[in-house]
């Protein structure tokens, strides 16, 4: 079933929650990796993974749509309210981090020396939408901490998500792994 319902998240949003989590995980790492250790010059480092940022944030406007027009499976019965306030808080907070790590790594391609154009993987034209290359260092502090901040909460999420699995022994995790038990 590709169409979420009311007590399960469809094969689709599972699919993009899954590949972004992938997704977030590699563009840390390699972001990390790439400002410590990548061997000089870097401009091939920092183009793969701007064409890494582009594909993801492509990725986060599509999850977007497709939860605005897919119903959010409910939480479980007895959820405290404390729950029921903080998870779609957490799970939005998420998309505006996702985006916002995006656009401003994005901002960030068009200051370099020599800026980050070109051709996501040599397909699709992506335009430079910041010109000053006086804006690099504070673009670039701001693409870290705002990263960092989504590292924080992603871990947050997947502590709740566990907490659910382990501690509170119900569907939640399953329903965006698969293999959710119907709920009567």
């Amino acid at each position: 079933m590709w169409r979420n319902t009311r007590v399960q998240w469809g094969l689709a949003a599972r699919l993009l929650h899954w590949l972004g989590a992938l997704m977030i995980a590699v563009l840390l790492a390699h972001g990390w990796w790439m400002t410590r250790f990548a061997a000089r010059p870097r401009v091939s480092q920092y183009a793969a993974h701007a064409d890494l940022g582009y594909v993801f944030l492509f990725l986060v406007l599509a999850r977007l749509v497709w939860r605005m027009l897919n119903p959010t499976p409910a939480l479980p019965a007895g959820s405290a309210r404390w729950e029921r306030v903080l998870a779609p808080l957490t799970h939005w907070l998420l998309y505006i981090l996702m985006a916002a790590v995006s656009m401003v790594g994005w901002g960030l391609a068009g200051t370099f020396r020599t800026p980050l154009t070109g051709a996501v993987f040599g397909l699709v034209h992506v335009p430079q939408i910041v010109f000053d290359t006086g804006l690099h260092e504070t673009l670039e502090d701001a693409h870290k901490s705002l990263a960092y901040l989504l590292a924080a909460v992603a871990a947050l999420h997947v502590a709740a998500a566990l907490r659910h699995h382990f501690v509170k022994r119900n569907d939640v995790l399953r329903r965006m792994i698969g293999g959710a038990r119907p709920m009567v």
